[in-house]
This record gives C-alpha cells, structure tokens and sequence, in this order.
C-alpha cells in the first residue's frame, strides 16, 4: 500500500512551536506524537546469536537470503554456518576474542561466514573488497585479524599484502561455490571463456567448499552484552582509519531502537522482503541484514554488484517486495532506468535512505516513480549506526527524520553552547548504541565522546517539531569572507535545475574571499553552459553561496557505498597548485 507525505505532527504542549524548547525537548515531543517512548526498548534477545537462534528455531524454513537466484532458508543459512564454525575451531584453532576478516562482496556466503562468527564468538572485521595494498595491511595489524575469508577474484591484492601482516589462514570462496547445479557448470564455463577466474595457489589457501564437507564439534557460545562483536573500520571524525568497537548491547540495542520506529503506529513488518545492494562491509547494510532481519524474520535479496543496472533490475523484476534500501546515488541511477521504472511496486512499503544526503528532487522522483515516499536516516559507525530516521507516515523530506526510542540529542555550537530549537551547531548523542570507543585508541575515542556524549562531528539544526536536518560534515564546511557555506545546501539546491543529474560543491583557496565555491556538475542535457548554472544559483541561492568555478564531468568520484567523495575532488585541486 502506497503513502502520501505527513508532516503536520501537533503538540498537546504549550511549546508545540518550538518556543523556548530545546532540542531533546522536541525529540520527546515527536517521539510521543507517533506513538514510540522516548526509553530505550527492551532487547528482542539478549544476544545477536540468541536472536538468530529464535528465528532459526520459530522460522527456520522461511526464507533468509537469496542471491544470483539462490535462496536459503533461515535453518540452511545455519546449519551451512555449524560446518565452518566447526572447522574454523578444530582446523584453524580459532577462539572466542579473536578477530576475522571477512573481504566478500554480497554473497550467500557472507552472512553463512558471520553466523559461524557469532556460533565460535569472533569479533568480526568487515573489510571493503576494493582496499588497496596499504589499506589491507593498516586495518589487518591493527585489528589483529588471524584469518581472513576472500572472494577469489580479490585474492592477487591479498595475497601481496599477506607477508606484511599477522593473517595465519586464507580462506577463498568462488562467487559460485553456493549455487546448484547445472547453474554452477554454466557459469564455471562463462568464466573461464572470459578470462574472469583468477588462478589461484595450489597451496596455502584453504577453499571455502572444503570447509563445507565435514561437520566438526565446536564449544558452544554465550555472549556477554559487553562483549566486542565487531571491528567496523572507519575514518570517523578524525584522523586515520580507526576500528570502531560495537558490542552486543550497542548492536542489539540499535536493533530494538529500529525495530520500534519501523513499526511505529502499528506496522508489522515481519516477513518482509527487502531489497539490499549496499554491501554487507558497510555498517549501514550490515546491520539492516544481519541485525534488522533477524529480528523481524525478514528475507533480504542481495545485490553483488548495484552498479550493474541491468542486472540488478534483473534480479528483482520478479520479486514483490516490501522494503527497498539504497542512497541517493543508487536512486538516481536506478531512475534512470526504463525497465527500473516498469517493476512492479505494488507491495512497496518502505524506502530505507541513508549513508550520504538525500537530495530533495531524488526523493519526489522515486516518490513518482514508485508510489513509496522515502525515509531518509542518519547514523554514524560509532553509533551502531542508526541515530535517526524518518518514522513511517510522518516522513519530512529534507530531514534525517527524529531520534530513536532511547536517543538523546543536544546541539553546541563551536564554544559548547547548547542551542535551542532552530540554531545550528554539531549534533551529540548520548544512548546505548554508541560504541564502545576506538579499539586500542583511548585518546582519540575521548576527543569523541566527552562526558558521555559522542560527537559527531555533523553539523545540523533541528526544527519545532524534532525533525534533525543535517547542514553539513564540519570539516566540509566552505568559510568565503567569513561567512560559513555548506556543500550540501548548494547541492539540493542545484539539482532541482532539471539538467543536472548530479553535482558536488567544494570550497577552493582564494586570496580575497578566502575561499570560493567550485561546483562540479554531471549533466543530463550536453547543452548545459557554465552561465545557465551560475544564473540558476543566482537565483536560488545567496551571492557569496554561488560557484565561482563551475566543471562539468562525465561521472563524479564515488565510494564502493556510492556517497560523493568531495575529497578527491580537493585533492585534485590541491594537486593543480
């Protein structure tokens, strides 16, 4: 069933208006409005493992995950996940605490990996298939990862970096080792004609398959709500990439959280399929699959590659499904797709936004397009990650929605004022999501998280109605003539120009102003000048806010996830002096 917008949510309050309110006072206020608490929920399960294990137990037929048109069921997902936990112990010698390294992209084997993880308590290390040499070699030493699971495709960089590392076992998988046959003979020949099946050592390596022949004893597990459950490496507020500590509270807690919000005002949305293309190695999607779907019995249909148009379309044309969950780039992509724009929406409930800022014409377009308003979220890894979301018929497009149940939120500007309602200074949240802190960075986790409260290093403001709007990432903030400029504000801004696909601002030095803004825009209309951008940013935006700079590009730098890398586009202009 489709929805319209809601965004007129009124306050039995005398401050319904925002007067005087602050901004966790407004939180409250929304919270209450659509029926959620303002308490953090009781936890479905006291552990990520116990809660797998009552939906193996309650649901262990139905459905857990498909991909290349294959589907498990919650009970094969685990008993396949038993075999490897077993030879992980008594082959590999893997014990509670230690970390392994997971480098696969959306595969069936993923989450068969986390389960026997969580069966053996690993601390699990999600690692981007596209690192680099220096990449793999920074984030395996400083987590300490003694094995590592590959897909076979990324192994000749592994295999590089292995001899500067501390990785005792290697294990390869074939993106085909989970398929039936004659589908697996089929694509095995594919490969081979193409030239896309790397050779690989004939020793050294263990092969995922053979993990799977035997079945071996294990010693059974129960998890502490202490206890680190991951190492998800992020950049975070500052400095070099840092391995963010979730534990099982913080993870269940964000579970609970989310499951309250997505089913405020009576939704259910057990048994629900959703669509997931973001890749498991990023906090976003992982804790929606291995996390959310659990909780609610869920099915997730995996992606291995969304920038595959054709062949993402072509996984889902036959699928009714009721969530779908993607970033603005990815919908911008898909929308402009005519057999995207064919499939049937029919059971569409909810599109899940988040991981980079949701521009206001990508929204009302996928709203057109797909009768399913968009609710966009905000989280940070260090927050588990989800901190706000946009509650189920009362979306505001142009927000990252309110607080979850048991979120607390305060605004300070740049001397740690707080702000009331309506003023702009960097988001704080307090609540049982946020991490543990940076693994074996104590210095650094305490520039983050002061007296309770992490930091986020985001800078927003939040309305009478609790709605948090996010400005911008505090170091991306442009300073021209004194007066602070968001890239983000330009870039909404700038794509409601029906010619621009999509566009990135950035600030550039200037010996006047200090700097100025340079805009760089991807068209959808080759005739597209400089002028026609500058006079609609004229027209749409302050005199100092408008680009001084204007550079068209085919395609603009993107993340494995698909969010703008404004970064290497100033590294590109730092390079030009």
């Amino acid at each position: 069933m489709h929805r319209s917008f809601v965004t007129n949510i009124k306050y039995k309050n005398k401050h319904w208006m925002g007067i005087g309110m602050n901004v966790q006072e407004a939180a409250i206020q929304a919270q209450l409005a659509i029926g959620v608490s303002n308490k953090q929920p009781a936890l479905p399960a006291d552990s990520l493992l116990a809660m797998w294990q009552q939906a193996v137990a309650d649901s262990g037929e139905r459905p857990a995950f498909t991909c290349l048109g294959q589907t498990l069921s919650y009970a094969e997902i685990d008993q396949l996940g038993e075999r490897i936990a077993g030879y992980f112990h008594t082959q590999l010698g893997l014990a509670a605490g230690d970390r392994l390294a997971i480098q696969l992209p959306n595969l069936l084997q993923y989450p068969i990996v986390v389960i026997a993880a969580w069966k053996l308590g690993l601390v699990i290390v999600n690692t981007n298939p596209m690192y680099t040499h220096r990449e793999l070699v920074h984030q395996f030493n400083d987590s300490g990862a003694k094995a590592v699971v590959v897909l076979d495709q990324f192994y000749d960089t592994l295999q590089a970096a292995l001899p500067e590392t501390g990785i005792e076992h290697v294990v390869v998988t074939r993106a085909i080792d989970l398929l039936p046959q004659p589908k697996k003979t089929l694509l095995t020949a594919v490969t081979k004609v193409l030239g896309k099946r790397p050779s690989l050592p004939a020793q050294g390596i263990i092969s995922f398959t053979d993990m799977l022949a035997g079945q071996s004893a294990y010693p059974s597990h129960t998890p502490a709500y202490d206890d680190i459950s991951a190492l998800q490496y992020t950049g975070g507020t500052t400095g070099v990439s840092k391995g963010v500590m979730l534990t099982q509270g913080s993870l269940m807690s964000n579970v609970a959280q989310t499951m309250d919000m997505v089913s405020a005002g009576g939704r259910s949305v057990k048994y629900f399929t959703t669509v997931s293309p973001l890749p498991l190695y990023h906090i976003y999607a992982w804790m929606l699959n291995m996390g959310l779907m659990p909780a609610t019995r869920g099915h997730s249909v995996l992606i291995p590659d969304p920038r595959n148009i054709p062949m993402f379309v072509g996984a889902i044309k036959s699928l009714k499904f009721e969530i779908f969950c993607g970033l603005n780039s990815l919908f911008v992509a898909l929308l402009q797709d005519s057999k995207f724009q064919k499939l049937d929406f029919s059971k569409l409930q909810i599109t899940l936004s988040g991981g980079m800022a949701l521009m206001d014409a990508v929204a009302h377009e996928w709203h057109e397009a797909t009768g399913c308003v968009v609710s966009e979220g905000y989280g940070m890894t260090e927050s588990s990650p989800v901190i706000s979301m946009n509650p189920s018929g009362h979306e505001k497009i142009g927000t990252a929605g309110i607080p979850l149940p048991g979120t607390e939120i305060k605004v300070v500007d740049e001397n740690g004022v707080e702000q009331d309602v309506g003023g702009v200074g960097e988001l704080c949240v307090r609540g049982a999501q946020v991490m543990k802190g940076y693994w074996q960075r104590e210095a650094q986790t305490e520039e983050v998280i002061v007296d309770g409260w992490l930091h986020t290093g985001d800078i927003v403001t939040v309305d009478e109605q609790g709605y948090i709007k996010i400005v911008d990432r505090l170091k991306d903030m442009i300073i021209v003539s004194g007066f602070n400029v968001y890239p983000n504000e330009l870039e909404q801004a700038l794509t409601l120009h029906p010619d621009v696909l999509e566009c990135a601002a950035i600030g550039v030095a200037d010996a006047k102003a200090g700097e100025v803004v340079k805009m760089f825009v991807v068209a959808n209309n080759a005739s597209l000048t400089t002028e026609q951008v500058v006079e609609f940013c004229k027209a749409n935006m302050a005199g100092y806010k408008v680009p001084k700079f204007v550079e068209f590009r085919e395609d603009l730098p993107k993340s494995n996830v698909g969010k703008v890398l404004r970064k290497e586009l100033k590294a590109e202009e730092l390079a030009k002096l």
